[in-house]
């Protein structure tokens, strides 16, 4: 083989997203301002329908107020969990087998974090590291407010079980009193209106998943009560950094009060945004809270626009390469990520495979032979409490023995759309070659 040099994970920007990026800084217009806004409206309408062409202009107050843009997935974390109103005293439930931004926003918020072991070899159809349910249930307590879910590589986690859980528990649930406060008032009604523990997603890698929830298609940002979503450079959606928090509609309380406490805790608790203090005769603004600096950037918005025009088919492209690699994987016996089931869509944002038989030495060894192949690849996740921030918490990975079995073989290999049908043969026959020489 001629040997080629393959980018683990480059973003997919084209020319139209430059054009964009470009027409925003010549507007004058570079922070938070109508790009970000029609952004918000237009990836609602993507949640709910899973298209991209909607105009949304034409029925605009249909669409806005129910996707906040931010600077990351981690501020959409943390937000989401502010406004559910967890705190110190309070719970929340992390997969132990998880980046770390699942459990520090969490911790930022003053919870304590209380890890939950995966399935063994994951879930039993898609291979995907979920939960598992029934320690899932078994660690709720009075004290549990939040679960965080991961729709870990763009496979959609079963909500309706883990709804069925939090439900199965909803004697053990107190919500919390308010203060007199703004926040502590709007998170007492939600936790009321609730009765029960949220459901809270980390949908870092998961826009445009979706799955079967009570007999009808739903795609990640309409699934869990709260949703967080990253735009990182690395996602397969990208807007450089960024990320957006979104909610299902909860009884009793407008979408329109909840994003208002997205803007307030995103810019300082600033009553009124840039845009918004542009309108004559109203520059004058109040500060409701001192709290966060976390908005979108128009430039950021920019990208994402044309982004989204693109969607579709890059998830369409991702998913033609993933039949390829299922391919030599089943080939060479290599267990993989399924991320087409019946009865859910992925987003196919990582290709997982686990290697049968192997530890952490001989699958860094194929790791280490891929790159003298040019083949760069990863490893998604080493397991939380094998982290020293969370071992200085107190995690010991050896409580969590089917999130070290499932990490000690995997690697990741490279998907992203940049790749050509001739890069991804290539990638296919190292994986081969590298498969025959160990």
């Amino acid at each position: 083989m001629e040997k080629r040099f393959i980018k683990f994970s480059p973003p997919d920007i084209s020319e139209a997203e430059i054009a964009e990026v470009c027409d925003a800084l010549r507007s004058g217009w570079i922070t938070t301002g109508p790009r970000t806004k029609l952004l918000e409206r237009r990836l609602a309408a993507y949640i709910e329908t899973g298209k991209t062409d909607i105009d949304v202009d034409a029925d605009p107050d249909r669409w806005k107020d129910r996707v906040a843009c931010l600077s990351s997935a981690t501020a959409a974390e943390e937000l989401n969990l502010r406004i559910l109103g967890v705190g110190p005293g309070d719970e929340v439930l992390v997969p132990a087998y998880t980046y770390t931004a699942s459990a520090s926003a969490a911790i930022h918020c003053g919870a304590t974090v209380r890890y939950i072991d995966i399935r063994k070899d994951g879930d039993p159809i898609t291979h995907m590291p979920e939960m598992d349910y029934d320690k899932l249930s078994e660690a709720i307590t009075e004290k549990t407010k939040a679960i965080v879910c991961v729709d870990l590589a763009g496979i959609v986690c079963d909500y309706e079980k883990i709804f069925s859980i939090v439900n199965e528990k909803k004697t053990m649930f107190t919500p919390i009193a308010s203060d007199g406060t703004p926040l502590k008032d709007l998170s007492s009604r939600i936790q009321k209106a609730l009765g029960r523990v949220a459901v809270v997603s980390d949908c870092a890698h998961g826009l445009g998943g979706s799955r079967m929830f009570c007999g009808e298609k739903k795609y990640c940002g309409a699934l869990a009560d709260f949703t967080g979503f990253s735009f990182h450079a690395v996602k397969n959606f990208t807007t450089a950094e960024g990320g957006a928090a979104t909610w299902k509609t909860i009884d009793g309380i407008e979408d329109s009060e909840i994003y208002h406490f997205y803007q307030l805790l995103s810019l300082h608790g600033q009553n009124k945004d840039a845009l918004a203090k542009t309108k004559v005769g109203a520059w004058e603004y109040d500060i409701i809270g001192p709290w966060y600096k976390c908005n979108m950037t128009d430039v950021m918005a920019a990208i994402g626009l044309r982004q989204l025009d693109r969607y579709l088919g890059l998830l369409d492209r991702r998913a033609e390469i993933i039949r390829k690699y299922d391919a030599v994987c089943d080939e060479l016996k290599i267990s993989h990520l399924n991320h087409f089931s019946e009865n859910a869509g992925s987003s196919c944002h990582l290709y997982l495979m686990r290697i049968p038989g192997f530890d952490e030495a001989k699958r860094d060894l194929v790791i280490g032979k891929l790159a003298e192949l040019g083949v760069s690849t990863n490893v998604h996740y080493k397991p939380l409490p094998m982290m020293t921030a969370y071992k200085a918490l107190g995690a010991d990975i050896s409580d969590y023995p089917n999130s070290f079995d499932y990490y000690k073989n995997l690697i990741t290999l490279p998907l992203h759309t940049l790749l050509s049908d001739e890069d991804v043969d290539y990638i296919c026959a190292s994986l081969r070659s590298v498969m025959r020489e160990i």
